[in-house]
């Protein structure tokens, strides 16, 4: 648990660096599986449906191929060209690589790239079913809302690549869009899919997001026993679930999370990290639940050291900056079992405006200087508050909600404010601390002023700029952070579904 907990910090860091745009116009929540076919499509030149008309000759268990030669392959006939009818005939035949068993004259779905000799992909076995949906794509009107509506009554389709597909849809669609799609949502329908404890989470997350969106009051007692229930899979999808459940309750709804999840030491690590995660997206995401009050209840974890680092950066993102004391505290009581909390601490510390909180560095310096080095280290872009000394700031209308404000350097770009905050700790990174401590990242240079992103690039600017202008001292930096992220979301994921029951 400890290893595990201090690999998850960096996973903040990393996640919310490499996010913090798209975060806020994301549905909420929801993680797209794999491609969709329209992006599937997009990215080919030659789309076509084909029929199996020849099997190739099968491969000898322990058969070597010489150099040279190619791997057999089956033979189709198209019969309908999606895209690239340029490239390709009606009737043609084309080979490609399959090592199934269908039987001749059945359907497939085939693409390919690099004309004029056109490379084809693995071919994948469609219904009449999935043909159809793929021959509708290309029709649907650029309105996110409009082809919402068109993909929502493929949701838990019987063909498994239609549920999939439009589930994908939704997950990567603007969380505006969702909301706006209100209308057309089918409330029964969604509570089937929620109670249905075969569904997937993942698929369950949207369905409570849609929930949150079309709900009511009188959806209230189902939510609350499903909170409360030991059963894991109907808990499956936590944090959607309380975000469902405060969207719907309000304020008044926070004293059952904390009492469950917050508060409540023995709740398991995943259940509460679901539950910070909900909070966190009603202070950025949301207006239902004042700042002020979703702070109450992220204090409440600096009462749990070993997790406390699972808001910390947060209280500092928001600027509450009444924490000084405890934050001390935490540090002069970090043991074994807590010790990574100290360097959130020192972060938060750096970032706060207050004269006692650099006193107090200096002071913390001398108990642990090895923990205010790693934090000057991985985060050396020195305090980024705006020098407001208030507990609250105000809501962001800018790209990243996530974010109280996002700052660029004129003219390089420079890491938001959320970035510095995050630290390595118990909430969401991807390394062992054990390999972080002997590992350090180059300073970087002096950054200029900072302006409102609103102020100063696009978001396509942002990510040109961002790309010219990084320095060779920052190189490991820039290339060191998706890698790690990655990992740590991979072991995240599987401790969740090994130990958790999700």
């Amino acid at each position: 648990m400890k290893r595990f907990t201090a690999i998850t910090s960096i996973v903040t860091v990393a996640t919310m660096m490499l996010t913090n745009v798209t975060q806020a116009v994301a549905c909420p929540f929801c993680v797209a599986t794999t491609q969709t076919f329209t992006e599937e499509i997009a990215s080919m030149d030659a789309v076509v449906f084909a029929k199996l008309v020849k099997l190739p000759p099968p491969i000898k268990p322990g058969t070597q191929l010489e150099e040279g030669q190619e791997i057999p392959r089956a033979r189709f006939q198209v019969v309908t060209i999606v895209k690239g009818k340029e490239l390709v005939k009606p009737a043609q035949t084309i080979e490609a690589i399959y090592f199934g068993e269908a039987k001749l004259g059945t359907s497939f779905l085939v693409m390919a790239v690099d004309p004029p000799k056109l490379m084809w992909s693995t071919p994948l076995e469609v219904a009449q079913t999935t043909q159809a949906y793929i021959l509708k794509l290309d029709t649907l009107p650029k309105d996110p809302v409009t082809r919402l509506e068109f993909f929502q009554q493929y949701l838990e389709n019987e063909d498994e690549e239609l549920a999939r597909d439009s589930y994908d849809e939704f997950a990567k669609s603007p969380y505006d869009a969702v909301k706006a799609l209100k209308p057309k949502m089918d409330h029964t329908q969604l509570l089937e899919w929620i109670k249905d404890t075969e569904v997937p989470a993942s698929r369950r997350r949207l369905y409570l997001t849609m929930l949150g969106v079309c709900g009511s009051e009188k959806d209230l007692p189902m939510l609350e026993s499903l909170l409360s229930s030991s059963d894991r899979k109907k808990k499956a999808g936590l944090d959607a679930l309380i975000g469902c459940y405060l969207t719907l309750k309000g304020p008044d709804g926070l004293k059952l999370i904390e009492d469950l999840f917050i508060r409540n030491k023995k709740s398991e690590y995943a259940d509460t990290y679901a539950a910070v995660m909900a909070l966190r997206f009603h202070g950025t995401e949301s207006d239902i639940i004042p700042r002020e009050r979703i702070l109450v209840s992220m204090r409440y974890m600096l009462d749990r050291p070993q997790l406390a680092d699972l808001v910390i950066p947060d209280l500092a993102r928001w600027e509450d900056w009444t924490q000084v004391d405890r934050m001390v505290k935490l540090f002069k009581d970090a043991d074994e079992e807590t010790s990574w909390v100290r360097v959130p601490v020192i972060n938060y510390l750096r970032q706060c405006p207050l004269d006692k909180a650099k006193d107090q560095i200096k002071v913390l310096e001398k108990i642990d200087p090895a923990a205010v080095k790693r934090a000057n280290t991985f985060f050396p872009f020195g305090p980024t508050n705006s020098g407001r000394g208030d507990t609250k700031a105000p809501k962001s209308s800018s790209l990243d909600k996530s974010s109280d404000e996002l700052y660029v350097s004129t003219p390089a770009v420079e890491v938001p404010v959320d970035v510095v905050e995050e630290v390595p700790s118990a909430t969401t990174s991807t390394s062992s601390i054990e390999t972080v401590e002997d590992t350090a990242i180059p300073t970087t240079p002096t950054l200029t002023p900072r302006q409102p992103v609103e102020q100063a690039l696009t978001p396509e600017e942002l990510e040109s700029n961002a790309v010219t202008t990084v320095e060779p001292s920052n190189l490991w930096y820039a290339l060191g952070v998706p890698f790690l992220a990655g990992l740590g979301l991979l072991l995240f994921q599987w401790r969740v579904m090994s130990g958790s029951g999700y």
